[in-house]
């Protein structure tokens, strides 16, 4: 018996959204708790799987803060070391006109960049049924190591491994470390989930069909690839299986922060109450929808931490939109 259902390292922050204008006319932004692993948990716990979160933030007030917002959905955070010296990261959110979304990051280094291989905590890594992992944990050492170390522990102790590249171009030194460093996660990965944007970063195609084709030879470790489109939708290849399952357009939507990371969570979820073997196609139609539909809820709040939805709020967008 595993301790975890999902175990997730990496970045916890906080991401600044833009909340209009004040008196004076200046911008105004929200701070919501966020960081990609930690969202993927959040979502995870809406849908009672245990979790446990491993990272850094900074002794300070937006480090205790999220501490506590994370126990309070849940979150295992006895993994979580708070830096006396590095601060908290933090991530100021730009919403562009089209919907797409910009970053500004103040990391230079953030605390989340210092977590060692000594601070890990190999009780928790091993006693995960799931260990996922992203790259903004891989973008410096010494928290690079840290993160491979964990991902070996955890494949040792045969959990599932999941890794969501989850690109931020503004934080590498440059994009051909990132390239690398994706390329690592992806060959230690059995479920990959990786948006269209970053398909062709890495395979220098623009049609999906051809971008997956030329991962799955490349990395023939991955049993399960899903590829996001935004609002174009989500495909899942699996096997000789392709599916796609257009998003759940119904308006409302306030931004998209966390939406990638509830569809992860989403496939998570399917795949620990499914297992990986013998999906048919209706399996894996029935895990895009409910992860499509769970990613157009959160789209309609601000935030990500504390915005997941319920299971029967999802449940009941996939029953009224057949």
């Amino acid at each position: 018996m595993k301790a975890f259902d999902v175990v997730a390292l990496g970045e916890l922050l906080i991401d600044f959204t833009p909340n209009g204008v004040s008196d004076q006319g200046n911008p105004v932004f929200e701070a919501n708790p966020g960081g990609a692993p930690c969202n993927v948990l959040a979502m995870l716990r809406k849908l009672d799987k245990s979790c446990a979160f491993i990272g850094k933030v900074g002794d300070d007030m937006f480090g205790h803060g999220l501490r506590a917002v994370a126990e309070d959905a849940g979150i295992c955070m006895d993994a979580l070391r708070m830096d006396p010296l590095v601060r908290t990261t933090l991530a100021f959110v730009r919403n562009d006109e089209n919907g797409d979304r910009g970053f500004s990051f103040y990391r230079n280094p953030g605390a989340d960049m210092m977590l060692t291989k000594e601070e890990l905590p190999m009780d928790i890594i091993t006693g995960a049924r799931v260990f996922h992992f992203g790259t903004l944990s891989m973008t410096h050492e010494p928290a690079r190591s840290a993160t491979q170390e964990a991902v070996f522990a955890a494949r040792v102790s045969g959990a599932i491994i999941s890794f969501d590249p989850n690109l931020r171009p503004p934080l590498w030194d440059k994009l051909t470390d990132a390239r690398k460093q994706i390329s690592w996660g992806l060959s230690q990965t059995d479920v990959a989930k990786i948006a269209d944007n970053e398909l062709e970063f890495m395979t220098g195609e623009s049609d999906f069909n051809r971008g997956a084709f030329k991962l799955a030879a490349q990395f023939p470790n991955i049993k399960l690839l899903n590829v996001t489109a935004g609002a174009n939708g989500s495909y899942a290849f699996y096997q000789d299986k392709r599916v796609f399952v257009p998003s759940f357009l119904l308006g409302g939507t306030i931004e998209t922060t966390g939406a990638g990371d509830t569809f992860c969570a989403s496939v998570l979820n399917f795949i620990l109450e499914h297992g990986l073997d013998n999906l048919s196609r209706d399996d894996l139609r029935e895990m895009l929808r409910f992860a499509n539909a769970a990613a157009y809820l959160v789209t309609t709040k601000k935030g990500a931490i504390r915005s997941m939805p319920e299971r029967d709020e999802v449940d009941r967008i996939c029953a009224a939109n057949p």
